[in-house]
């Protein structure tokens, strides 16, 4: 069975606590402090592995748990870390925070490998607070708690090209003439039920990667049939081929049909919906009435600017011409590949979200100031450079009232800023 979504829950390791001991030797009666430091917690990877195209695995395992560090030892012996756990999912795999449904990272492109949770610090042993004036500390610094999340995983495939159309007009057939793949086919509604990939190689030109897209009904858009579970799976592809049964074998319109699915694409995503489009009228071998069905629908989309050329999945007539406009279609579209953009920081989640912070106007340096360690923990892991960590940074300082605070204390436009050691003018 082909799995295409999973949730599943991951928790990184606990950092070990700090130990609490003392020098204990034959001629040392009064030994200092000699308690080791606890290690450090297990992280969270996800990685993608070019073995799997399919989430079924985690439909049998859903919990995914680093190693805890272990509790530091006598004479400065440290606690041994705790080992990593590494996730294996495809490429194209999206994580999302469970409840919110927001990106934390796509597992696309060049994003092989992503650390999702860090493990915990291990706590200092005692023999880091001993002082002049207290040099016998009783104390030992707990490690830091471990962090946990529910996650849900979408598999969204990654081609350049998809094939839409209703149950039964023939992709299957067209995708197993032109590439490698080789979908099961058969002559009822919804063979297809999991998305089939295959690679169109062309003579002197770039090859292609297409998606069969199983067969769309009506009310896709809101979930019925399948049509959630696939939908999805056209949203990273550059072009869309739009198959049509132009014989109309089962007694319905080519026409509507065309229409009937653009307007689920609509529903669902009207991003999608403008994507370009090229529409194969397939099963031209079977059109034995005297109207050319295809003539009619290319004088009904040709004019919307979507080119119509007729094929027969069957007989291989018109797939050279089709599968050459396709290719230079593709060569005019932008060949970087959609990546899903991060919506959730769980180190923001996790570390800053209860840490105290200030606001205040130095007078003597003419500045306000902003400081304390919610602000110096979010600073260490933005990337204020990119456009995505600058505006990160923006929603930071707003939600938190950090905007709010500057506001109240009198700022305005073209004072500075300071955030330890980095200054920006404040603009409305």
């Amino acid at each position: 069975m082909f799995a295409d979504r999973a949730k599943i829950y991951v928790r990184s390791g606990k950092g070990g606590d700090g130990h609490v001991s003392f020098r204990r030797e034959k001629y040392v009666p009064n030994g200092g402090p000699d308690g080791g430091d606890g290690g450090n917690g297990g992280s969270v990877y996800f990685v993608v592995d070019e073995g799997l195209n399919t989430l079924t695995d985690f439909r049998h395992i859903r919990k995914y748990c680093a190693e805890n560090g272990q509790e530091g030892g006598k004479r400065n012996c440290a606690g041994k870390n705790g080992g990593d756990i590494i996730i294996k999912v495809p490429a194209g795999t999206v994580i999302k925070e469970a409840e919110s449904g927001k990106v934390i990272t796509d597992m696309s492109g060049e994003n092989r490998k992503y650390l999702l949770l860090k493990g915990g610090k291990g706590g200092n042993g005692n023999q880091h607070y001993a002082t002049s004036t207290m040099q016998a500390p009783k104390y030992a610094q707990p490690g830091q708690p471990a962090q946990e999340l529910e996650l849900l995983l979408e598999l969204k495939v990654i081609a350049d090209v998809g094939l839409v159309g209703f149950p039964n007009v023939g992709k299957s057939t067209f995708l197993s003439k032109v590439t490698n793949a080789r979908p099961k086919i058969a002559n009822y509604h919804f063979t297809t039920l999991n998305p089939n990939l295959g690679v169109v190689d062309l003579e002197d030109a770039k090859g292609f990667v297409i998606a069969d897209i199983p067969g769309l009904i009506e009310g896709a858009a809101e979930g019925i049939g399948l049509g959630h579970e696939f939908l999805r799976h056209i949203e990273r592809t550059k072009l869309i081929v739009h198959i049509v049964d132009a014989a109309s074998t089962e007694g319905r319109d080519p026409i509507e049909d065309i229409y009937a699915i653009n307007r689920e694409l609509e529903a669902y995503n009207p991003e999608i919906a403008r994507r370009p489009q090229i529409i194969a009228a397939n099963k031209t071998d079977m059109i034995y009435s005297e109207n050319d069905p295809v003539a009619l629908i290319k004088a009904e989309f040709e004019p919307q600017g979507i080119p119509v050329y007729a094929i027969s999945a069957i007989s291989g007539k018109g797939l050279r011409e089709l599968l050459y406009a396709i290719n230079n279609k593709l060569a005019q579209l932008d060949t970087a590949p959609t990546i899903f953009e991060q919506e959730f920081f769980p180190e923001f989640h996790f570390d800053v979200s209860n840490e105290p912070f200030t606001v205040i106007y130095d007078e003597k340096a003419e500045e306000y100031v902003v400081e304390g360690p919610r602000i110096e923990k979010m600073l260490s892991y933005t990337n204020l450079e990119s456009e995505k960590g600058f505006k990160f940074f923006q929603n930071f300082l707003k939600e938190n009232g950090i905007l709010k605070q500057l506001e109240e204390l009198g700022i305005e436009e073209g004072n500075t800023v300071r955030m330890y050691g980095l200054t920006f003018d404040y603009y409305r």
